[in-house]
Parts: structure tokens; sequence; C-alpha cells
């Protein structure tokens, strides 16, 4: 649909809505008076165009950039209107906070950068004029069009909005310059960089491609892990060198406020935030909606925990303040309960055998698919061991039917490896915080408790899916699909996590593993 004709479309389901025009002051008031359907049309219909009306704005912000440069000097567009920056210029008039002024900038130029500009007559003339000059059999070779196009197409069809499409694009970054290859010889090797160019241009296209696709089903935050844990897998090198950084960053500090209150600031690295973010999981996990528990003493254990009258910012304090002072002599039982903290982190036998020849790999940290580098994985098995899980190429385990009515630690580990945590639509719930949800009903006398029969869901969506109306089935190892009660929409596949679905290879065309050319 066209552009305009899009906005009129939404103008006129509001119109409907409100009875005609209204006054602005009156809105709060006319909304409250709409029935359950007509307040998400509404919502929907405003929606679009706030995203049509954002579209405007960042191509104008890419253009105003373009003409704010510093090589203008103080005939730039921002300069001109006493702005030493775009940035500030969009920020005066948008309102935005600075932030989202250099957002703006930053999709503006992309988006921009990726525009098909159809020239006019005289920009022909002049090539062809160009290339007569140059020689006979000359040609103008037009310049590759930038892995993000897919991204600012996405956005201007209203596939994805802004704050998805700088989730991807900044996830991503870019592809590995050539100057990071290391050439053949003193010479260096240029057909080899603009090779590696070239396929990197491709995989990150392709990534781009699937990230589009991810955006339905993910939040913004996870569909920003989920680029830089694609971005880590395609460049191994570049991931760690991105880890080496951030563990030289890491920083711990202690100092007193004005008042004399004594504060601290962590800095972590990536396996120790992960640590972290475990110990208080483990531990808070009642209180933040984590999965019910079965065992009564477990169960007594949470049920005290929700009635404490402290504040989950105060029990992690003191947690923390108990792990501190319990140190490595610590009985887990008496910090965490039953539930004793861990990182369990996934590594593919490709990239296990890809770190034990000497070559970049990666794994993920279960719960939230962070990449960290294999060699990580084999430092923590000295600690930990490992516990072997088969699958196949499409992230699914081998089946282990029991005749048992709950799924055993070992085929929720399975679940969590397929899964990556729940599976409801635009939930971003991790592993840790999950229940096993059987999709055929459990019989005592003929059920099977199978992990092909199984699937992830967070307590909440679990609790919805049996009192709701809702249900989820599968054909043999085909998609999951959640079938709403009726009247309430169609059928919803349950799409795997994309990060996990790089793991195990199961992309159609599958992406180019990228490595520079060494």
């Amino acid at each position: 649909m066209a552009f305009f004709s899009d906005l009129a479309q939404h103008l006129e389901v509001l119109r409907d809505a409100f009875g005609g025009d209204v006054e602005a002051e009156h809105l709060p008031a006319l909304v409250e008076r709409l029935g359950d359907e007509s307040v998400v049309a509404a919502l929907e219909a405003a929606t679009g165009l706030v995203r049509a009306g954002e579209k405007v704005r960042i191509a104008a912000a890419g253009v105003a950039a373009a003409r704010s440069t510093r090589e203008a000097g103080h005939d730039g567009l921002a300069q001109k209107l006493g702005h030493r920056s775009p940035a500030s210029l969009i920020q005066e008039i948008t309102g935005a906070t600075r932030a989202e002024a250099a957002k703006h900038v930053r999709l503006g130029e992309a988006l921009r950068a990726a525009a098909v500009i159809e020239p006019d007559d005289d920009a022909v003339a002049d090539a062809a004029t160009a290339a007569d000059t140059e020689g006979a059999g000359s040609t103008v070779v037009p310049l590759p069009e930038p892995w993000h196009a897919p991204l600012g197409r996405a956005l201007l069809a209203g596939i994805i909005g802004s704050a998805q499409h700088d989730a991807i694009l900044r996830g991503l970054g870019n592809p590995p310059a050539p100057a990071d290859a290391a050439p053949d010889d003193a010479d260096g090797d240029a057909d080899g960089d603009a090779d590696a160019v070239a396929e990197a241009r491709e995989a990150w296209s392709v990534a781009a491609e699937h990230l589009i696709v991810e955006a339905q089903e993910r939040t913004v935050e996870e569909l920003g892990r989920t680029a830089r844990t694609v971005r880590d897998q395609l460049d191994p090198e570049g991931a760690q060198r991105r880890f080496d950084d951030q563990f030289d960053e890491r920083a711990f500090r202690l100092w007193r406020d004005a008042d004399g209150v004594r504060r601290g600031s962590i800095v972590f690295d990536d396996l120790g935030g992960a640590w972290a973010q475990t110990i208080l999981d483990s531990a808070l996990r009642p209180r933040r909606g984590g999965p019910r528990f079965v065992d009564p003493d477990e169960k007594a254990r949470a049920d005290e925990l929700i009635a404490d009258p402290r504040s989950n910012d105060q029990l992690a304090y003191d947690l923390f303040l108990d792990v501190l002072r319990a140190g490595a002599l610590a009985d887990a039982a008496t910090v965490f309960g039953t539930r004793q903290a861990g990182v369990r982190v996934l590594v593919t036998r490709a990239a296990a055998d890809a770190d034990a020849s000497g070559e970049p790999a990666v794994a993920l940290v279960e719960d939230d698919q962070t990449s960290i580098p294999a060699w990580l994985v084999r430092q923590q098995v000295c600690d930990t061991g490992t516990v072997p899980c088969t699958l196949d190429t499409t992230g699914s385990p081998l089946d282990v039917g029991r005749e048992a009515r709950l799924f055993t630690p070992r085929q929720r580990i399975a679940l969590a490896a397929r899964d990556g945590g729940c599976r409801w639509r635009g939930c971003d719930r991790p592993a840790s915080y999950c229940e096993a949800h059987h999709i055929d009903e459990w019989v005592r006398d003929s059920g099977r408790t199978d992990i092909d029969r199984g699937v992830l869901l967070c307590r909440w969506h679990h609790t919805e899916l049996h009192h709701g109306g809702w249900r989820i089935t599968r054909q043999g190892r085909g998609d999951f699909v959640l079938h709403p009660p009726p009247g309430r929409g169609t059928p919803i596949v349950l799409a795997p996590r994309l990060a996990l679905r790089y793991a195990w290879a199961d992309l159609d065309p599958p992406p180019r593993r990228f490595r520079r050319v060494a």
C-alpha cells in the first residue's frame, strides 16, 4: 500500500473508533468507553501512525546528518541552525533524549546508505561520458549494496520498527574489515581480502534477513542478544577479542558518597556476569515467577521466601553478603536450598573439535545464549564435568521416553538445549525459569514423558495455557503450534530461537560460517 494511503487507513480506523474528530483533552475518557476489541484496534492504528511518522523522521535524520558533516563547517545544515551536530538538532526538534536522537541519526545514515536513488538523465549522461573518456570497454561499476540493506527495506515496509532495526544493526555490528585478516605473504593477498569482504557481507546480510523474521517472535531485548550471539558465531575470532576486551575491563569498586553511605560498582565479564545472574536466579526464582516446586521441602522454602517482608533488592544484597561470608567452604543448601547455583554452557561437538585443533570457536550460555570462547568451556569442564546430549541438525534431542509423570533432570537439560527458554511467542524467560509441559495429556497407564512431546514454558504461560483454553500440538518432529481458544485468532507457530538454530545448523539455506582468509 502507498505510504499516504496507509496513513489514511490508520486515521480512518481512529476516526471510526472515536466517532469523528475530537479534542485531544477528551481522548482518555473516550478510550475508557471503548470495548476491548476497539481498544486494541485503536492501539494498533496509533502504532501504525507512529511507525509511519518515524520512517519520515529517520529518513530526514539521515539526510540532515549527510548535510551536517565536519567538512561542511559552518555551512552545514545543523551548524547553520546553531547546533554542533545533527543529533543535537534532532533532539531539539523532537524533544527526544540524546540517546534517541543519536539512534535516529544512526538509523537514518544506514537507511540512506542502502537507499536506491534513481539517477536523473544528466547523471546517466555524465557517467557515460566518464566511461568513454577512460577508454573503450570501460564501465561504471555501481557500489555494492551494504549488508544492512535488508533492514532498511524491512523498516520501510513496516515489517520491523526502528527499535528492532537498531537492535539488529547494533547487535550484528559491521563485518570484520580486511585489515583484520592475516595476509598469505609479505605483499598481502588483495584477492583474498576481496573474497573475504564479499563473503562477510553476504553472511551478515543473510543473518540480518534471518533476524528480521525472528523479530516477529522476540522482544527487542532478546533480539539484540540474539544478534550479538549470531555475530559471534559468524566471527569466532572477533568473539574471542570481544571476550578478552570485556575481561580486561572487569572491575569492582567501593566508595562513600557525600552522605557517608558506602556504595559499590561492578563491571562483569561475560562468564562472571552469568555466574552472578544465576546466583540471584537460583535464590530468588520463586519471587520472580520461576517454576513451581513439587518437592515438599523445596515448596516450603519457596513459600517462606515469597512471604519474606524484604524487597527483592534487599534479598539480593543479603544473598551476596551470605555468599561472600560463606566463601568456598559454604554448604550450598544453606544458601540456595535444593537448587544450587551454576552456569550451564552448551557447546557443539563441532565447536569442541575446532577448539581442540586450535581454531576459534564459541559456546552458548544456556539461559540467554550469550556466546563465550570454547576454550573457556574446557576450563570449566575441569571443575564441573559434562553432560552429553545427542541432537539432530534441528536441535531436537533423541527420544528418552519414560513411564514417569515428571521430566527427569537430564531430560530438562535436553529441553533447555533445544528450546533455550519459554517457547511462547514473545516471551524471553530463560530456561531456568521454565517448567516442562506435556503437550499430550499424561495418563498414568498409557502416557509417555518424551522430550519430543514436551516443551518449556515459563510459569505464567504454563498456567495461562492450562486455565485459558490454549493448547500446543506437534506433528512428529515438526514445529510446535500454539492454538488459541476458539474465536481468539489463528494458530501460531512457536519458532525455535535463532541463536540455537545457527548452532545446530538448521537454516535453509545455511549461513556461511565466516572465516577470515589466512
